[in-house]
């Protein structure tokens, strides 16, 4: 499998991957949140599962993203559960309980669970899955693969950190050097790149380099203070604009970019995976905009289809041409982006969709 590779590096290091989220210890004794359970799909309902990765359910991003998906997908024939895992040996025991539970597909979520859900799913080949983040070679035909070509609306991401620096210095970081991660990273740093071929300006990247793979992690999706003392070492070092990719560990970038604005610093952030302005709207003045993935259609999507029959496995792909990815409107920055950057933006996007703009990674999906 061609992500094992970058799994056996990653648990070097990392036993303790992520604190803990919720107070249960035991899958068996994790109780989703929301109300509907295997009972109503008894009546009747086709029962959508999802595992969550270790960042929680409400990580305003990729976990709450896919949540997001199962609850659009509920209707007078489609009820929705899921069980959270605070560790990563949560990931069978959750999976075999709703094997268990007979569900009518299985989602799981992350990369991390990869291997985990191709063991289940070829043991048992009857059971549909979906996984967001991951992707099989060759594909699995039970599993649903879902993966976003981030590098891309990373790429535009950076391109407009560098046309609104003010300091000429931007920052990245990430919360573990995962592929789904780096993408993102890569994406950014080679659109600032670009803005400095097409302007003749030298704008840094601090926390990443796509030539090199070395960069800045925090090590975990979920500790806020380790995002706001990493941003604040950026932001002392010159960045005016930061680009987290780690999860709730960027709320506590944004508290420090918060903390610096209100101290007359200037300084401001793009969000990631969801539109931020609607996952963190306390934030919502210091993000220009978010470099999104549409995990929450493409959960749905996967869902519906599979209780109307026609499930589909295989390994889909986001991308800025399907709108699969995409960088949010401006909200409140609207009228503070120029006209022209926002021009360029668009011929940006265009190119990329045409393959006129290559954007490199070093993350393939």
């Amino acid at each position: 499998m061609k992500r094992l590779l970058w799994l056996s590096v990653l648990v070097l290091g990392l036993g303790a991957l992520v604190a803990p989220l919720a107070a249960s210890a035991s899958p068996s004794k994790t109780a989703p949140v929301h109300a509907t359970t295997a009972k109503t799909a008894h009546a009747g309902k086709f029962l959508a599962c999802m595992v969550t990765d270790t960042g929680g359910i409400d990580d305003r991003s990729f976990n709450a993203s896919s949540w997001q998906g199962v609850q659009e997908a509920e209707s007078a024939t489609i009820t929705g559960k899921y069980l959270q895992s605070t560790s990563e040996s949560n990931y069978v025991p959750n999976i075999d309980q709703f094997i268990s539970e007979k569900c009518g597909i299985i989602v799981t979520v992350g990369f991390l669970m990869g291997d985990d859900t191709a063991s289940a799913a070829k043991a048992h080949a009857g059971q549909k899955f979906a996984i967001v983040d991951y992707t099989y070679a060759p594909a699995i035909k039970n599993i649903d693969a879902l993966v976003f070509n981030t590098v891309q609306d990373g790429f535009l991401g950076g391109y407009l950190a560098a046309g609104m620096s003010k300091t000429h210095k931007v920052a990245t970081f990430g919360g573990l050097k995962l592929p789904t991660v780096t993408i993102y990273m890569d994406g950014f740093w080679d659109g600032v790149q670009y803005y400095n071929r097409k302007h003749g300006t030298n704008v840094k990247v601090l926390g990443w380099s796509e030539a090199t793979q070395n960069g800045s992690f925090t090590g975990d999706f979920t500790n806020q203070t380790k995002g706001e003392q990493l941003t604040a070492t950026f932001i002392s070092e010159g960045a005016d604009i930061i680009f987290p990719v780690a999860g709730n560990v960027g709320l506590g970038a944004a508290a420090a970019v918060k903390a610096a604005d209100n101290s007359g610093g200037h300084v401001n952030m793009e969000w990631v995976d969801t539109d931020g302005c609607v996952s963190a709207p306390q934030y919502c003045k210091y993000f220009i905009t978010s470099v999104t993935k549409g995990i929450q259609a493409a959960v749905k999507n996967a869902i519906v289809t599979t209780a109307a029959g026609k499930f589909k496995g295989g390994n889909y792909i986001g991308t800025l041409a399907n709108g699969g990815v995409a960088i949010t409107p401006y909200h409140l920055w609207s009228n503070k982006v120029p006209k022209a950057l926002k021009n360029e933006i668009l011929k940006i996007k265009a190119g990329i969709e045409s393959g006129a703009i290559k954007t490199p990674t070093r993350s393939p999906v």
